[in-house]
């Protein structure tokens, strides 16, 4: 039978070894191994991210430039710091809802050897850290192109695309030229 004495005994046992757990430090995603840095942005009221790899830059979209002749996801040319670049909207190569461009949306700036292209983006919301673990495969509802750009979802719902793969592909890139 059980005194008053090794009652308490046990509550204190258990609370220090409660205390201890909570005080240790997490484990760290780069201890386990692979995480990515992303840069999360939205897109039709759904998050998305690419690796921060790929992302060279980010700011407000000024002074698009409609180019004419060109298929409907490339929204036209920006100039950012003196750099031209093609914007191309994911919202459209997706086939997502598209609501039209306002002052508020913002271009990602992303780069690979031999290609760069501003990435429209209705907001960014920053740069954070993912385990790879983390990453679940798509789910059924993921058909299609935005399927084959996927490289996982994370637990909070964050569509963490494959930016090497939309970097490489060569549907982005018009290679159409007019006749004279």
């Amino acid at each position: 039978m059980n005194t008053p004495a090794d009652s308490s005994d046990e509550k204190q046992r258990i609370l220090r070894a409660r205390a201890e757990a909570l005080a240790r430090e997490p484990r760290s995603a780069s201890a386990d191994g692979a995480a990515l840095e992303i840069v999360e942005f939205t897109l039709a009221h759904e998050r998305y991210a690419l690796e921060s790899v790929f992302v060279t830059g980010a700011g407000p979209l000024d002074a698009l430039t409609p180019l004419p002749c060109t298929p409907l996801f490339i929204r036209g040319l920006v100039n950012v710091r003196g750099r031209i670049f093609p914007v191309i909207d994911l919202k459209r190569f997706f086939e997502l809802p598209d609501s039209g461009i306002t002052d508020l949306h913002r271009i990602l700036i992303v780069e690979a050897p031999g290609i760069v292209f501003g990435l429209l983006a209705d907001t960014i919301g920053g740069v954070r850290r993912v385990p790879v673990a983390e990453l679940q495969p798509p789910p059924a509802t993921f058909t299609g192109i935005r399927a084959d750009y996927l490289r996982g979802i994370a637990a909070d719902r964050l569509v963490v695309l494959d930016g090497a793969r939309i970097l490489s592909d060569r549907r982005i890139i018009v290679h159409d030229e007019v006749e004279t």
